[in-house]
């Protein structure tokens, strides 16, 4: 049987870990069902809103290459005007829409509909909504991306894939917006 100072390590232990995560990233899956998911994440930032949302529409900036159609992700723009997309260029001329822009009020917040990745070929639809709040720390970034539609064998399974993508995405992003020679 462990002793009572194992006990009080394990405690103490499990303390760290949970304060040391309190400024990162959280990221969960809130619900998920056969016809949609809807994924939450959230960041604290050391900066102002309105340049969080700068480094957020220089997407090519920070998002993975890994998870880009061209391999290499300075091809990927997002345009926050009217008629704007999150856009990818293709070698010879092609592109992706990944999604379309249909709200934007500069720093403070963005929406953006359609599926992300191998989403894009089904009936489905997303709505991925940015928000940039200002507080005593700087700035809270909340992403809600909610997926609805129909998938052979259902939704439910696409649910963690997708999250443990955008997590890697909002982590380059928080990483990009807090080391200061990237700025």
């Amino acid at each position: 049987m462990p002793s009572v100072t194992s006990f009080v390590k394990r405690g103490l232990i499990l303390m760290v870990i949970v304060c040391g995560a309190a400024n990162h990233a959280a990221a969960e899956v809130t619900d998920a069902a056969d016809t949609g998911f809807t994924i939450r994440h959230h960041q604290q930032v050391a900066v102002e809103p309105a340049e969080a949302y700068r480094h957020f529409v220089r997407v090519g900036s920070w998002w993975s290459s890994a998870h880009t159609y061209s391999g290499d992700a300075t091809n990927m723009t997002i345009d926050d005007k009217p008629g704007g997309a999150f856009l990818e260029k293709l070698p010879g001329g092609g592109f992706v829409e990944h999604m379309k822009v249909i709200f934007a009020n500069p720093g403070k917040k963005i929406r953006l509909s359609g599926g992300l990745g191998p989403l894009q070929e089904y009936p489905v639809n997303g709505v991925m909504t940015v928000t940039f709040t200002k507080n005593d720390r700087g700035t809270r970034i909340d992403m809600t991306y909610r997926v609805g539609g129909s998938v052979s064998g259902g939704l439910m399974s696409w649910s963690s894939p997708v999250d443990q993508m955008l997590a890697e995405q909002f982590a380059s992003l928080e990483e990009l917006i807090t080391t200061p020679a990237a700025r």
